[in-house]
């Protein structure tokens, strides 16, 4: 089942403007090892599932790891060959805004070899550049 919001009160939204850096979301927090974006860009609900699947995967019995993003924001597509007007298109699927220094997974329990498998999987399914981060104590 692919994420997305239970309930919105309006379907729309704009695809609003990136910001400079994240202020939220910056530190790794729960786990001791950090997937970091490095630039603005979407997430789409099935990036984060396949990245979800590769990290259950890796962490089956010895670690843990948290997704910390959501696919909040609607974007909306039209049909092809259609003319523009008529006003905006139906929702395609959800997406979640990440700006550069957002963590957008943590994970937990793993050796080193195991740090970077993960790092390679879940980078490579991600359509943003990314940075794999400590937790600073």
């Amino acid at each position: 089942m692919l994420l997305q919001p239970k309930k919105r009160k309006f379907r729309r939204e704009f695809r609003g403007i990136w910001r400079k850096i994240a202020v939220k979301g910056t530190s790794v927090n729960f786990g001791t090892h950090g997937i970091k974006s490095l630039e603005s860009g979407y997430i789409t609900d099935r990036q984060i599932e396949a990245s979800r699947v590769a990290l259950a995967r890796l962490t089956r019995k010895i670690g843990r790891f948290w997704i910390r993003i959501f696919p909040h924001k609607p974007y909306t597509k039209k049909p092809p060959e259609v003319t523009m007007g008529a006003g905006k298109g139906d929702i395609s699927h959800y997406v979640a805004s990440v700006a550069p220094g957002t963590i957008m997974f943590e994970f937990e329990g793993l050796d080193q070899d195991s740090i970077q498998k993960a790092y390679r999987d879940v980078s490579s399914k991600l359509g943003v550049k990314t940075k794999l981060v400590e937790k600073h104590i």
